[in-house]
């Protein structure tokens, strides 16, 4: 086993993962990130999932670290793709056209932008990455995580000591490894006294994952997979609370619950130019070759691409048969590969179903064109690298997030709680997706709202911070808290804080607690471009 040191240990390189990097590194001190696939940038490119974001995104709304993400997203587009003329002056463009978001587009793109950002850190000798690095053991000593040991892709372990300990993982790994008080599944409604908590505590009641895959289509050619394994299984199965068959087009509208037809046909003869993407006025998912999109042909020069790119993430593929996360008492690891095999098999059968049975608008079934883009996901199976992991494990606060926060009902159209210790903001509905608890969707309107440097701090641990969607939120809160600019504010966030410390000789909840240092801190943030604040805005 091989040792090493470093200030601040990052482990998990999703979003927050790197955010949170980026704000230590640039600051000075050094950095290890860890990461358990071969890619850099969590649900944004192992998981290949184009950003949610709120439709305010491109005037203000997130930190300037991430408008620099995004803007560089679009320059790569405009240095190496085939851009037609009207597309190319776009100032917002949308690489995908999608109606998902203001910035559909490739994972390997972000990739690559996300590689940009870290590379003069890393020339620096302040920031160094370990890829396919998963988390193992933690080494505690009271109140302190003094080290984490993680295993390389060949087996061998190393042992990271550092004076930082974040956690950027995707499922909140280190809370469980490091005895940090921490939450997973459902709330009691009397917890909180959130509406739309259940009666009883469920632990195990967790929203489903996601396997995501890319497709184009290519009339006249067959590329027909071989019949997935559990087919039958998948090609039969009907929730009590689903409208038809799982595999199929009807399925409940997210803010309704009524059951709802979805249409699929690709590569529509529509110019991608006219395309809105304002989930705000169009939840935009009725069509779903549209709906996630990450390359429209249209926007490209005449014969450069035979077919749009779609990314498949629709209420067809979501996953809620069992938690896909060990849960002591209940899911253990056999368990959870049995759920991620699982899913990878809802995944395919929805190809499958896809190409072979799926009706079309021509009155025939079965879409054969249908392609399996795997160099899209960098991966032999053509699925993401990992799934899209909806809902982590969540600390035991210093102050926890409730729906009594956000929802709009509750806190009315005046805005949500203001803290004064707010160190981002973000907006979202509360957009919870069926869950291994039997739940239905749970779809709530919320306000634009601020995250508390309270949530961000444990109720004991004294050097492990949260960064991406592990923080003192709830069951409920989770769903508006979980999409991609604010798990980058929070590890943003989480990567000043543990610079801050460091170069004060303080610890994050002396910050918290003293005023001169929370102003100090804050000022950092203001400085750095971390909004704290919305404006007066309505229409949510």
């Amino acid at each position: 086993m091989s040792e090493r040191e470093t200030e601040i240990l990052v482990v998990g390189g999703g979003l927050g993962g790197v955010a949170a990097a980026l704000a230590a590194t640039r600051a000075g001190h050094t950095v290890v990130l860890t990461e358990e696939t071969d890619w850099i940038g969590g649900q944004l490119t192992a998981q290949a999932v184009p950003p949610d974001e709120h439709p305010w995104i491109e005037r203000f709304g997130c930190t300037a670290s991430y408008r620099e993400l995004r803007e560089g997203i679009r320059a790569y587009y405009r240095r190496a793709y085939p851009l037609r003329a009207e597309a190319l002056r776009q100032r917002e463009l949308n690489p995908g056209a999608g109606r998902v978001s203001k910035l559909c587009h490739e994972p390997r793109v972000a990739l690559a932008v996300l590689q940009e950002l870290c590379q003069p850190q890393i020339a620096a000798g302040l920031l160094t990455i370990l890829l396919q690095h998963k988390p193992i053991r933690a080494h505690v000593h009271g109140d302190l995580v003094e080290a984490i040991t993680l295993a390389g892709p060949d087996g061998a372990e190393i042992t990271v000591r550092a004076a930082y300990v974040l956690d950027a993982t995707e499922s909140g790994d280190l809370l469980p490894m490091a005895g940090v008080e921490h939450v997973t599944g459902a709330e009691a409604a009397a917890e909180h006294n959130e509406p739309h908590a259940p009666d009883l505590a469920d632990p195990y009641n967790l929203q489903g994952i996601t396997y995501c895959f890319a497709l184009s289509h290519h009339q006249g050619e067959n590329h027909v997979i071989d019949r997935p394994e559990m087919y039958s299984f998948w090609r039969t199965y009907r929730p009590e609370f689903w409208p038809g068959p799982l595999i199929g087009f009807r399925a409940p509208d997210p803010r309704t619950l009524e059951p709802t037809e979805r249409t699929f046909r690709p590569n529509p003869d529509i110019d991608p130019l006219a395309v809105s993407a304002d989930q705000s006025a169009d939840a935009g998912d009725k069509e779903l070759w549209g709906f996630r999109r990450i390359l429209a042909r249209g926007l490209h020069q005449p014969g450069s691409f035979d077919s749009d790119i779609t990314l498949v993430n629709w209420p067809l593929n979501d996953y809620w048969l069992m938690p896909a996360m060990e849960i002591d008492g209940g899911v253990d690891a056999d368990g959870v590969r049995t759920a991620l095999h699982e899913a990878k098999h809802l995944s395919l059968s929805v190809l499958y179903w896809l190409q072979t049975e799926a009706p079309r608008h021509d009155g025939g079934t079965g879409f054969p064109g249908l392609k399996l883009r795997n160099e899209i996901t960098g991966t032999a199976d053509g699925l993401a690298k990992a799934p899209y992991i909806r809902e982590s494990r969540r600390i035991r606060a210093k102050r926890t997030v409730t729906e009594r926060d956000v929802a709009l009902e509750l806190v009315g159209p005046a805005g949500g709680t203001r803290y004064p210790d707010s160190v981002g903001i973000g907006s979202y509905r509360i957009d919870l997706h069926p869950s291994t608890g039997g739940d239905n969707y749970i779809d709530v309107a919320s306000v634009p709202f601020e995250i508390p440097l309270g949530a961000l701090l444990p109720q004991r641990v004294r050097n492990l911070l949260p960064a991406a969607k592990n923080l003192g939120t709830t069951h409920i809160t989770n769903g508006c808290f979980r999409l991609h600019p604010v798990e980058w504010n929070v590890g943003e966030v989480s990567g000043h804080l543990a610079g801050f410390a460091l170069r004060n000789g303080v610890e994050p909840h002396q910050v918290h607690a003293e005023t001169k240092l929370l102003d100090s801190f804050t000022q950092e943030l203001d400085r750095a471009g971390v909004e704290r604040r919305w404006p007066d805005i309505r229409g949510y």
